[in-house]
C-alpha cells in the first residue's frame, strides 16, 4: 500500500494545503529577501524564506522531514530575532508570533505525517503543541500590557499637600500660568480617589469639527475664571459656560471661515479691574485709557481668518473701545494674503497690558508669502504698540503707505510665554518660506529661523535669541509654548525656560540671557545635493537632557505587524538615504526621523514646580522626503501639505523644485519603526534623567489599514494634544488616537483611571475648583482624533461624586 493511501482524503487535503501555504509564504519571504540583500540588508529573510519554502514542499509531499525542517527554521528565527532586536517585547513579537502560529499548525499535523509514512504517531507532538499554544497565548496577553522601552532611573514626584494660600484660583491662561506651567496646585482629585471620577456635565458647541469638510479640528484648552468656563470652537465661536453645570451663559458666533486648517487652540483673558504691576526694568508707557463700560473683563481670541477679537467676558458682546467694533484686522501691513496663507493658530498672549500675537504662515506654498511679524497691541484700545518684523527688527512701527512688513520671514505660530517679573515675552519661532528650501534665505532669516526669541513686552525690543536648528530644512519649527521653571545650576536657583522640539530635543535656557543651562553640542552633519543650498556643517543637539523618540534608526529598528510588512519596511529603509537626525533633503529619497510632525508638538510640556519635574508627550513618525526638479518655477501650490499639513506632492512656487513627502509607514499603514509610537515621559529636572516613560494610547479605535481593532492593545500611539499635571499626583492626557481621557500616577507612570469619550480628542485637559461649590472639575473638549473620521462637538467635565 502506498504511503499516501494510509491517509483519508481530508488528511491529505490538510497536509497539501498547509504545505503549499508554507511554501508560498517562504517564497514571498525569500523574494523580498533577495531585494533586501541587494541593498546591503539582512540575509535572514532570503535564507529563512528558502528553508521555509522547502519545508512546505516536503510537508505537501507528506515527508516528516518537512516538519523537522520547519522546526529548525523556527529555532533559527528565534535566535536571529533575539540577536537582531534583543529581549524587547514588540520587536521580538513581530518576528516570532506569526511563524510560531504556523509552527503550532505544523506540530498538530505531525501525527498525520507520521501516519503517512507508516509510523505510529506518538503523543509527543501534542505536548509540544500545548507548549506552543501556551506561549502564543502568553504573547497575545502581553499585547495588552504596557511595555516601556526606556529604563527608569528614578521615581517621579511624591505627594505634597496643597497649602490653602497657594491653591489655584482660576485657569486664566492657555497654559494655566502666563509661563505655561500646565500645572494645577489642586489635590481634591488625587491618586487615591481618581478612580471615582464621573461625568459631571456635558455641553455641545454646535460646531462639529468636520462639518464643512475643510480640515477643521478641535484642539482647545478651555479657560476658567470665577464661575465661568470659556471655550472657542474650530470656527472661533466664543462661548461661556457655568462652571458647575455646563449651562450656556452666552455665545458669540464669530463663524470665522477659511478654505483649510480651521481650529482654535485657546483664548486670552484680561481683567481691567485688577492692577497690573509694572516691572522695574520695563519701558514706561502712558497710562492706559479706561476700558469701555461693557468690557471691564474681556476675552480675546485670534481667528483663522486673521482677526484679533475682544468680547465682554460677562456678556459676550464685542468690546466697543477695542479696535473697530471689538476687532482688529491682522492682515494689515502684510501685503497680498490669499485665504489660508496666513492664519492665527494659537492663543493670543496677555503680557501685562499688551496682547501679543504671532501668526501661522502656510508651509511650502511659494517663496513669496506674508511675513511672520509679531505684534503687540494695547489690550484696552487695540492700538498697536509695536511690531517685531524678523526681516527688519529695528523698525517696530506700522509700515509706511505702499510698504509691507518684510515678506516670507520666520513666523511664530505656536503659543508664547510671558515672565511678569522681567516683562519678557518668549517666542517659539518657525522657519521662513519655503520651509525646506533655504537657498533664497536672508541673513536675518538664518538668524531668527527655528529659534527661541525673547522680546520686551512693552516695546518689542529684542533681548536675546537662541537657535535650535541652523538653516532649517526639515520644518523643525519650534512647536510649543516655552514653560518657565526654576532650575538648579551649580547649587543656585536660576529662572529658566524649558521647551521641546519636533526633533525630540529638550532645551533648558537661562531666562535672562538665553544661554543653555544644560549641555548643548554642535554635532557635524552631512549635506545633500541641492545646488547653492547653504548647508550648515553642524547642528545643535541638547545632549544634557534626554532625547525623546529621537534615536538613530537602524535596519533592526524596522517593524511590522507581521514579518512581511517588516520586510517591506526594511527594504524601504535601505532604499533611502539616512544619516540620522539631520538627514538633509535632496533629489534622492531621504528619511527624516523624527519627521516634522514630531517628536514633540504644540501640546506643550506640563510641569511640577513643587517637586521639580516636567512631563513630555510625543509622537514618533518618520517622514520620507524627495526634492523633485521642476522646470515651471511659476507653478501654483495645489493644496496638500502647503496649506493643510497633509502629505503628498507639493509644488514650491518660485523655486526650481517641488517636494514629495509622506509618513514613513508600512503597507498596513503602521509606522515602520518599532513601537511605541507615542509615549508619556517624566523627567527629573534635578538630575536631568528620565524618571519613567510609558507608552500611551491603544489601537482600540484604529489599526492596520485603518481598520479598528476594538482591542485595548497598549502599543503607544502618536499623541497630539497636551497634558495636565496636578498636585494631586496625577497627569491627565486625552490626545491619543483612541477615545479616552486618562490619568497617570505621576510618581511611577501607572495608568490609574480612564474614561471613554464619545469621540477622540486633540484637546488639552484643564482643571479648576468652582468658587461656588468648592468642587474640583477636570474639563476636556472632544472633537475627534487626528486619524479618525469620527467627529463631535463635546465639552465634558468630570468630578468626584
Amino acid at each position: 500500500m502506498k504511503q499516501s493511501q494510509r491517509l483519508s482524503g481530508i488528511s491529505k487535503f490538510i497536509l497539501v494545503g498547509l504545505g503549499v501555504i508554507i511554501a508560498l509564504l517562504g517564497l514571498a519571504l525569500a523574494a523580498g529577501g533577495v531585494k533586501l540583500v541587494s541593498l546591503g540588508g539582512s540575509w535572514y529573510f532570503l535564507v529563512g524564506g528558502l528553508v521555509m519554502a522547502v519545508s512546505g514542499l516536503l510537508i505537501a509531499r507528506f515527508k516528516t522531514a518537512g516538519a523537522w525542517l520547519f522546526t529548525a527554521f523556527l529555532v533559527g528565527t528565534a535566535i536571529w530575532a533575539v540577536s537582531d532586536a534583543g529581549l524587547v517585547f514588540w520587536p521580538v513579537f513581530s518576528r516570532l508570533f506569526m511563524f510560531s502560529a504556523v509552527g503550532l499548525a505544523v506540530t498538530l499535523v505531525y501525527p498525520l505525517l507520521k501516519r503517512a509514512n507508516g509510523s505510529v504517531p506518538g503523543r509527543g507532538a501534542y505536548g509540544i503543541a500545548a507548549v506552543l499554544a501556551i506561549a502564543l497565548a502568553v504573547a497575545a496577553g502581553n499585547m495588552f500590557v504596557a511595555h516601556p522601552t526606556v529604563a527608569a532611573t528614578g521615581t517621579g514626584p511624591g505627594l505634597t499637600p496643597v497649602e490653602p494660600a497657594n491653591a489655584q484660583k482660576d485657569w486664566a491662561h492657555y497654559g494655566n500660568t502666563e509661563g505655561g506651567s500646565r500645572f494645577a496646585a489642586l489635590d481634591q482629585i488625587n491618586r487615591n480617589n481618581v478612580d471615582k471620577l464621573k461625568v459631571a456635565w456635558t455641553y455641545h458647541t454646535g460646531d462639529v469639527a468636520a462639518s464643512d469638510g475643510n480640515g477643521a479640528e478641535d484642539q482647545l484648552t478651555p479657560l476658567q475664571v470665577n464661575n465661568k468656563v470659556f471655550i472657542c470652537t474650530p470656527h472661533n465661536n466664543l462661548i461661556a459656560l457655568d462652571a458647575d453645570t455646563g449651562k450656556e451663559l452666552w455665545k458669540n458666533a464669530i463663524n470665522a471661515k477659511s478654505k483649510v486648517w480651521q481650529r482654535c487652540r485657546g483664548m486670552a483673558y484680561f481683567d481691567a479691574t485688577k492692577t497690573i504691576a509694572q516691572p522695574s526694568n520695563s519701558t514706561i508707557i502712558e497710562a492706559k485709557p479706561a476700558p469701555a463700560a461693557n468690557c471691564q473683563r474681556r476675552l480675546l481670541t485670534n481667528t483663522i481668518d486673521a482677526r484679533l477679537i475682544a468680547v465682554d467676558a460677562d456678556t459676550g458682546e464685542f468690546c466697543q473701545g477695542f479696535g473697530n467694533n471689538g476687532q482688529i484686522d491682522l492682515k494689515a501691513g502684510l501685503g497680498d494674503v490669499p485665504d489660508s496663507y496666513y492664519q492665527l493658530s494659537s492663543a493670543p498672549l496677555i503680557a501685562g497690558t499688551t496682547v501679543v500675537v504671532g501668526g501661522r504662515v502656510a508651509d511650502n506654498v511659494q517663496t513669496d508669502m506674508p511675513g511672520g511679524v509679531i505684534r503687540g497691541f494695547d489690550v484696552i484700545t487695540g492700538a498697536m504698540r509695536w511690531a517685531f518684523d524678523p526681516g527688519n527688527p529695528q523698525d517696530r512701527n506700522v509700515p509706511a503707505d505702499g510698504s509691507t512688513y518684510v515678506r516670507s520671514t520666520p513666523n511664530s505660530w505656536a503659543p508664547m510665554s510671558y515672565d511678569p517679573a522681567t516683562n519678557t515675552v518668549f517666542l517659539p519661532m518657525g522657519s521662513s518660506s519655503t520651509d525646506i528650501y533655504g537657498v533664497e534665505r536672508s541673513k536675518l532669516d538664518h538668524t531668527y529661523g527655528a529659534s527661541i526669541l525673547a522680546l520686551d513686552a512693552t516695546s518689542g525690543e529684542e533681548r536675546w535669541g537662541f537657535q535650535t536648528v541652523h538653516n532649517d530644512l526639515w520644518d523643525f519649527d519650534l512647536p510649543m509654548q516655552p514653560s518657565l521653571i526654576d532650575f538648579t545650576k551649580d547649587g543656585k536657583t536660576v529662572p529658566a525656560l524649558v521647551i521641546g522640539t519636533k526633533a525630540g530635543q529638550i532645551y533648558v535656557l537661562d531666562r535672562a540671557t538665553g544661554k543653555p543651562l544644560t549641555k548643548v553640542e554642535e554635532v557635524p552633519v552631512k549635506a545633500a545635493n541641492i545646488p547653492n543650498e547653504p548647508y550648515s556643517p553642524t547642528q545643535p543637539k541638547s545632549v544634557g537632557m534626554p532625547q525623546i523618540g529621537a534615536q538613530h534608526l537602524t535596519e533592526s529598528d524596522m517593524w511590522g505587524a507581521t514579518p512581511y510588512d517588516q520586510l517591506l519596511c526594511r527594504i524601504d529603509f535601505k532604499s533611502m538615504r539616512y544619516d540620522g537626525l539631520y538627514t538633509a533633503p535632496g533629489t534622492d529619497k531621504s528619511l527624516s526621523f523624527p519627521g516634522s510632525l514630531g517628536g514633540m508638538n504644540w501640546g506643550s510640556i506640563s510641569t511640577d514646580p513643587v517637586h521639580g519635574f516636567i512631563f513630555v508627550n510625543d509622537m514618533r513618525l518618520g517622514l520620507w522626503i524627495q526634492m523633485v526638479a521642476s522646470q515651471n518655477k511659476a507653478q501654483a501650490a495645489s493644496g496638500g501639505e502647503a496649506l493643510n499639513t497633509g502629505m503628498g506632492a507639493v509644488p514650491l512656487k518660485g523655486t526650481p523644485y517641488a517636494v514629495n513627502k509622506n509618513r514613513f509607514l508600512s503597507v498596513a499603514g503602521i509606522p515602520c519603526q518599532a513601537p511605541p509610537f507615542g509615549t508619556l515621559t517624566a523627567i527629573d529636572m534635578k538630575t536631568q534623567k528620565v524618571a519613567w516613560q510609558v507608552p500611551v494610547g491603544t489601537v482600540e479605535d484604529t489599526g492596520p489599514l485603518g481598520i479598528r481593532m476594538h482591542l485595548p492593545i497598549k502599543i503607544g500611539l502618536p499623541t497630539l494634544g497636551g497634558t495636565l499635571s496636578t498636585q494631586g499626583g496625577l497627569i491627565f492626557i486625552a490626545g491619543t488616537q483612541d477615545f479616552y481621557l486618562r490619568a497617570f500616577n505621576s510618581g511611577n507612570g501607572e495608568e490609574v483611571w480612564k474614561a471613554r469619550l464619545p469621540v477622540g480628542s486633540q484637546g488639552g485637559p484643564m482643571t479648576y475648583v468652582s468658587p461656588k461649590t468648592g468642587k474640583q472639575y477636570i474639563v476636556i473638549t472632544a472633537g475627534g482624533a487626528r486619524q479618525s473620521t469620527d467627529r463631535g462637538d463635546y465639552v465634558m467635565a468630570y468630578a468626584l461624586p
